[in-house]
């Protein structure tokens, strides 16, 4: 259960004639409202900070009081309040001013407050949905969680309740935990687009049972975020979930890019008639492939973002503000496209991430970038092998991967690829630069063959 409620300090006057102010606590709660004295004063109007409700810097009373004291003492007044507050809530219990008052001078005294006996007030535990969509809001607000999180917090709901409608905090113990993460393992239903023979947009939905150990691991941590906030919040005591490590076996994930003559065969290729849509993938790609911007900042680009010889742009995903140089292949896509009228001011035509992830494939079938792939996966402790052609892996996060690579290939020094690309840390580079020295030692075989 959750209580909404607003803590806030206000000036009142020691009579009328008075020059001390005394500093009360106003609390507004169901249609209700209470006041408590603080027990600070001020000598001055001016010494108070309204809008931030804080004694102003500098200040020092005639008893010697100062704005770090009292600050300190209204900061301890309304944590003391919110203690109260979640006394109720985790109770289940609706308050009367009376019994607000009540546990606020018990804790005031130092006395811890009691739960109410049985008989009297019926217990309740916190209802577990209802916390769930209060961290939703307060921390998607609070972070400014991007409409993606907002999805993948939804879908572990979804799991859980899926898992269990009734479900409690007590039921997350260790044998809670492993039962949820069977259930994913052994009868989630992930429902997958699959692409029918014919009509090229006609799509069925083919259901496959179970997620890949890397998709379970993923939900697990989102409901850790979850769990460690209603535990810092007083709704949760079940500690279980901080000490559960189920095995789940994983392999590296594979780095899909292009190499310079797939790049080459995609830039060259003639496409067919009934394929013209599939230019303007192609070159909206290809954008990604040589600027590294993610799909979500290329289709956010706008003609003001373009400047004589670079971009600026501030990315969508982490917010970085960053600045990348233009080169022949970016200016002349950008250059193609100048004069056409974009809905928003784009600078380019690009389409939604799923329809565009849909194109690529086909237009990467269409320009034989056809290498087999294996693709090696566990659910559980079966592990499953797939070979696939890189056509079927290609997606619009390729564009990016195939750009650091193949900077990297060039020489370019991995601290100056992070500048265009916005990483900030160096670990997120070691798994491209690895592929690069594998690059490397295959090109000096080359040279055993001339002698």
């Amino acid at each position: 259960m959750l209580l909404k409620r607003q803590i806030s300090f206000k000036l009142r006057p020691y009579g009328t004639t008075s020059t001390l102010y005394q500093i009360q606590m106003h609390v507004t709660f169901n249609a209700q409202r209470a006041r408590f004295s603080t027990g600070c004063q001020l000598n001055s109007l001016d010494a108070w900070d309204v809008k931030n409700e804080r004694v102003v810097s500098g200040y020092q009373g005639h008893k010697g009081e100062t704005d770090i004291s009292i600050n300190n003492t209204l900061r301890n007044e309304r944590d003391q309040m919110e203690t109260v507050f979640k006394f109720f809530e985790v109770n289940g219990i609706h308050p009367s001013v009376s019994q607000v008052s009540e546990k606020y001078n018990e804790l005031l005294k130092g006395i811890i407050p009691k739960k109410p006996e049985p008989e009297k007030k019926p217990q309740k535990s916190p209802d577990f949905w209802q916390v769930f969509d209060a961290f939703v809001s307060e921390c998607g607000e609070k972070n400014a969680w991007t409409k993606a999180t907002f999805e993948k917090m939804s879908a572990i709901k979804e799991d859980l309740s899926a898992f269990k409608n009734d479900l409690k905090f007590a039921d997350l113990d260790e044998s809670g935990l492993t039962a949820f993460v069977r259930y994913l393992r052994e009868e989630k239903k992930l429902h997958t687009p699959r692409k029918k023979k014919g009509e090229r947009k006609d799509y069925d939905r083919e259901d496959i049972i179970g997620l890949k150990n890397s998709t379970i691991k993923k939900k697990l941590d989102f409901l850790t975020w979850y769990m460690n906030w209603a535990t810092e919040h007083g709704y949760n005591t079940n500690m279980a979930y901080k000490t559960f490590r189920p095995t789940l076996k994983e392999t590296q994930r594979k780095v899909i890019y292009l190499s310079k003559p797939e790049l080459e065969r995609l830039k060259q290729l003639t496409i067919p008639s009934g394929y013209s849509h599939l230019e303007s993938v192609r070159d909206v790609f290809l954008f990604c492939c040589f600027s590294g911007l993610r799909h979500s900042d290329v289709y956010n680009l706008r003609r003001n973002d373009i400047k004589d010889d670079h971009i600026e742009i501030t990315t969508v995903k982490t917010a970085d503000s960053i600045s990348i140089e233009l080169n022949s292949v970016t200016r002349s896509i950008l250059e193609k496209y100048k004069d056409f009228d974009f809905a928003g001011n784009k600078a380019l035509p690009v389409i939604k991430n799923q329809p565009m992830n849909r194109e690529l494939k086909d237009l990467c079938k269409l320009a034989g970038i056809n290498e087999k792939i294996r693709i090696t996966t566990y659910t559980g402790n079966q592990r499953k092998d797939e070979i696939k052609e890189k056509w079927e892996l290609v997606g619009t996060h390729t564009g990016r991967r195939t750009f650091i690579v193949n900077c990297l290939s060039l020489g370019i020094p991995p601290d100056v690829v992070m500048k265009w690309t916005g990483h900030s840390d160096y670990k997120a580079m070691k798994p491209y630069i690895d592929i690069v020295d594998s690059i490397k030692v295959s090109e000096m075989k080359k040279l055993d063959t001339i002698l």
